[in-house]
């Protein structure tokens, strides 16, 4: 199981949302760079970025926000955000991004998806934000008449990597994870699956370490971390334990 810190970038900083929304924004550092070198230093594995503006523009649009992410740590970045075509995936993914997450591709060009997971095995992820049951697109601002499973069997055995399960009402509002339809996803489908939205304490961190959450390859944390309600230390100590066990 990995944890993942989220750096949401919203103008060249980074932010974090309330269930999606970029009118309620918190900024919690205005160098997405440092804040990467923030959580290599706090030891975590592999980082979360997302390009809140480009989700919306259908583009690229913090660029120079996650070029400098990339000069600053060593850390493998996870990348989402207006990735929609393959020049962007293979320029970011030739930039070094170790995985870039499509979203709202998968949806309207699951082609360019199945076509880029075979081109690039174990680099290429599936974001599934997931609101009323439905799955929401272009920075969650409208829902596909999909369902989050329906959309994950497209890709069954394209080799994707991961799936990037998001609950949007609990993302930035630190009710904890929707672990029940998380593990129902997982359950449904071979291709491993990351929890999002919602991650508030140790105690989310626990349940994704019983043997009933098993399945779960990771989750994302963001508000949690920024201000204070999960150690990350700790986090990574619980983590680290289990996986040694």
């Amino acid at each position: 199981m990995i944890l993942f810190p989220a750096i949401d970038l919203k103008g060249g900083e980074a932010v974090r949302l309330e269930q999606g929304d970029m009118a309620r924004a918190t900024i919690f550092n205005r160098d997405p760079a440092e804040q990467a070198r923030i959580f290599a230093a706090q030891g975590f594995d592999y980082l979360h970025i997302v390009d809140l503006d480009g989700a919306f523009a259908g583009r690229p649009m913090n660029a120079a926000a996650v070029d400098r992410i990339l000069a600053a740590v060593k850390t493998p970045l996870q990348l989402g955000g207006g990735i929609r075509d393959r020049a962007t995936i293979e320029n970011w993914l030739g930039k070094g991004v170790a995985r870039v997450v499509i979203g709202t591709a998968a949806v309207r060009d699951p082609a360019l998806v199945k076509d880029a997971a075979k081109t690039f095995p174990g680099r290429v992820a599936v974001g599934l934000d997931a609101r009323d049951g439905k799955v929401a697109v272009e920075g969650w601002a409208r829902l596909a008449e999909l369902s989050a499973l329906e959309l994950s069997r497209r890709f069954e055995d394209a080799g994707v990597a991961a799936l990037i399960y998001t609950d949007v009402a609990r993302d930035g509002m630190l009710k904890g994870l929707n672990l029940d339809a998380t593990l129902a996803l997982a359950d449904a489908v071979a291709i491993p699956v990351i929890a999002s939205g919602g991650l508030a304490s140790l105690d989310d961190v626990r349940a994704l370490l019983t043997p009933r959450a098993k399945k779960i390859a990771g989750a994302i944390v963001g508000r949690a971390l920024y201000d204070g309600r999960l150690d990350a230390a700790v986090a990574l100590q619980l983590v680290r334990a289990a996986r040694a066990a």
